[in-house]
């Protein structure tokens, strides 16, 4: 645990809109939380988990129970916040509502099933005749600073395995997204969680760090690498669980089904305007197929449909704003200048970016060795699938990646040789089920989330040996 350094009191309160990227327009203001009212949160969080520790698992679940109950009550209004505030279609800001939910009511069922064991000490000659009974505990405050691509249901990965654990939650959402991350703790008191014990905090940097440095037990970071480094630095040694994004591929064999590879590709890397962490982000396709696939994309994105993220009929929003869309094309100019080729898209219109294919990447690109938010398939041919696998063992990253093939064997040596924290087999990389593991190694974090193991990671072990 680490001390917060005596805050710097702001002369006058500091607000900053929150503006839909789509057209500009402001959907809401909040104010920003100072160094001071961060460090009074923790206080007042520390009282709370005091209390909240001794709370029994069906209280636990109850609460988890009723709070995904009045995010179903308010799903439509959340699905429209969701989507005025950081563009995504009004369809994915739906979906991603009702995943929420799901995530709660599992985080429920762990908190009922957070079981220890007991160990005999006398397992070689001459150990004692004692019994080690082995539990889990809260942590007590969690510090939960969550991104803007999935402003809710992110935030319900940390909220809900810390609340069954018997945690309280401090939140720090994006300022690019924090409406509905807002209502989501207002819910919380609603649900019957006691005062205090989830509150919320604003604001870009400088409250993520107080949060950091003050005297929270855990630190739970969804972000870019760079952010994560110094807020890890700057929590000293408080335990850090962080997602970090990542680089992921998508192997495409000859012998695959190519329409539902196709269809994965798309539909991943698409999907909020490409701003996923476990999006296709670099597409290895074999060279056998690599022309026949190549048109199979282009049809599909074709059908691609841009336009405000509310109407129904939109099929890809905008990128979060103008300058994420600015260095987008950068890195899209960059790629054709090396000697990528455009095969459809690569033009911009403020933050809306249109859907890109590009075709003929070398492994030195930017696109290829850095994580690109936003609307880019970029496609490379192989011949060997252990070169092409190597080659992306060479990554910083290593969250996640797919492959399509029906060859048993090729399915093995793949998930064996590969260096990420998950492998989808006939999927693509940013397949995701809410109870299962999920998190990378290398720059793509450091521990899991996936609930059962969340909670897991959320709790001290206690022996006690009589």
């Amino acid at each position: 645990m680490t001390s917060l350094a005596t805050p710097s009191l702001m002369t006058a309160p500091t607000t900053f809109n929150i503006t839909n990227p789509y057209d500009g327009k402001t959907v809401g203001e909040l104010l920003a939380s100072s160094d001071a009212e961060v460090l009074q949160a923790i206080i007042r969080a520390k009282k709370a988990a005091k209390e909240f520790r001794h709370s029994m698992p069906f209280e636990r679940r109850a609460i988890l129970n009723k709070l995904a109950d009045l995010i179903a009550l308010e799903a439509e209004s959340l699905a429209q916040t969701v989507c005025l505030e950081m563009g995504k279609t009004i369809r994915e800001a739906r979906n991603e509502i009702r995943r929420a939910g799901n995530t709660l009511r599992l985080s429920g069922d762990a908190a009922t099933f957070l079981n220890g064991e007991t160990m005999h000490c006398g397992i070689v000659e001459g150990g004692a005749n004692k019994l080690a009974s082995i539990t889990y505990e809260p942590v007590g405050v969690i510090a939960a600073i969550t991104p803007f691509n999935y402003p809710v249901n992110l935030l319900c990965h940390k909220l809900g395995p810390a609340l069954a654990a018997g945690n309280a939650v401090i939140v720090k959402p994006s300022p690019k997204a924090p409406l509905s991350p807002s209502r989501i703790v207002e819910l919380c008191e609603l649900a019957g969680a006691p005062k205090d014990l989830v509150q919320v905090v604003h604001g870009f940097a400088e409250p993520a760090v107080a949060l950091a440095r003050g005297p929270i037990d855990l630190l739970s970071f969804t972000g870019g690498a760079k952010a994560g480094l110094a807020l890890k630095n700057a929590s000293g040694l408080v335990r850090c669980l962080m997602e970090l994004g990542g680089n992921d591929p998508l192997f495409v064999m000859p012998d695959a089904d190519l329409e539902a590879a196709a269809d994965t590709a798309i539909g991943q890397r698409f999907e909020i305007a490409g701003q996923s962490c476990a999006a296709v982000k670099k597409l290895y396709v074999h060279h056998d197929i690599e022309d026949k696939f190549t048109e199979m994309l282009l049809a599909r994105i074709e059908d691609i449909t841009l336009g405000h993220p509310s109407d129904e009929s939109t099929v890809m929003g905008p990128v979060i704003d103008e300058a994420a869309a600015i260095e987008v094309n950068k890195r899209v100019k960059q790629a054709v200048d090396a000697g990528a080729t455009l095969r459809t898209g690569g033009w911009i219109e403020k933050s809306q970016f249109a859907p890109t294919l590009l075709t003929g990447m070398s492994n030195d690109m930017q696109i290829y060795q850095e994580e690109t938010f936003g609307p880019i398939l970029a496609m490379r041919s192989f011949f060997d699938i252990e070169d092409a696998v190597a080659e992306v063992n060479a990554s910083s990253y290593g969250l996640q990646a797919g492959i399509y093939t029906n060859d048993h064997v090729t399915i093995k040596n793949v998930s064996r040789l590969i260096k990420v924290g998950g492998v989808m087999v006939n999927e693509g990389p940013d397949f995701r089920a809410e109870h299962v593991p999920f998190g990378g190694i290398k720059m793509s974090g450091l521990g899991r989330e996936g609930i059962r193991i969340t909670v897991r990671e959320m709790s001290e072990t206690k022996v006690v040996i009589d």
